[in-house]
């Protein structure tokens, strides 16, 4: 009695061990663990502005208004590409962890070619047009909402293009076998969720966001207007872009999120 109940142990571990992970569970994304883990990356996000911006020189930091429009054009944008791929995970009965990171993967490449490709058509139309308020960065003297505004619809309109064209890609037969080879060694679901969720976009995130904000910020110069008074009173100047430099502020759409 005892070598049956031996072998049955044995044989449930070989059955257990041969069996393949089920990985995250639909609605894992969206449950209050999947939330708590969302808030952490976009606290996480946030504070990288926050260090980038606390890093800068004092002489050439931006004021507090013009680095809202400038950081929460990003946010908005990386937002959009979150929520966009956790829904398109969700609507399969697949793994949707591993759906999320291939969309996320997806969008941190061959996305960003089609978003360098878009701002570049853009570009060639917004100096076609003269239309000076949607140059990515420049909002006018005073800075007005309308110019951010248009600047967001404007980059909203490129993060539709981009998430249209990845869909498409992932249509394409084969993506289901490397899906499952990405995190088929990773037993524990909220591991995986926790891998997916947070820690690969936190880093890629981090790296994009630093970036892309060193890119899209207009240059500003604290100029000395009297020498002679003792408390001297400083006015900040924008430093008027080049040619080359108006070509990178309008790469601002390589902001990502992913979202």
């Amino acid at each position: 009695m005892g070598s049956w109940r031996t072998l049955l142990l044995v044989a449930n571990r070989s059955e257990i061990g041969s069996s393949a992970p089920q990985g995250c569970d639909n609605g894992a994304l969206l449950d209050r663990f999947g939330v708590l883990i969302q808030a952490v990356l976009a606290v996480g996000a946030f504070s990288t502005l926050m260090l980038k911006r606390c890093s800068e020189p004092k002489d050439k930091r931006r004021p507090w208004r013009i680095w809202f429009y400038d950081t929460s054009k990003q946010g908005i944008g990386a937002l959009f590409i979150h929520f966009t791929n956790i829904f398109l995970s969700e609507l399969t009965e697949e793994d949707p962890c591993s759906l999320y990171l291939m969309n996320f993967l997806l969008d941190a490449t061959l996305g960003m070619l089609v978003i360098w490709i878009s701002v570049k058509i853009v570009a060639v139309i917004v100096k076609r047009r003269q239309l000076t308020l949607l140059v990515f960065g420049e909002y006018g003297d005073p800075p007005r909402a309308s110019a951010w505004l248009g600047q967001c619809g404007l980059y909203l309109v490129i993060m539709v293009i981009e998430k249209t064209v990845i869909s498409l890609v992932l249509l394409v037969p084969g993506w289901t076998k490397l899906q499952e080879i990405i995190l088929n060694y990773i037993p524990n679901p909220q591991l995986e969720l926790v891998l997916v969720m947070l820690v690969v976009p936190f880093i890629v995130n981090a790296i994009m966001f630093w970036v892309v904000d060193s890119l899209i910020m207009k240059k500003y110069k604290r100029v000395k207007i009297d020498e002679s008074l003792e408390n001297s009173v400083f006015t900040e100047q924008s430093l008027a872009p080049t040619d080359e430099e108006v070509q990178v502020l309008l790469g601002s759409g390589c902001n990502r999120v992913h979202y």
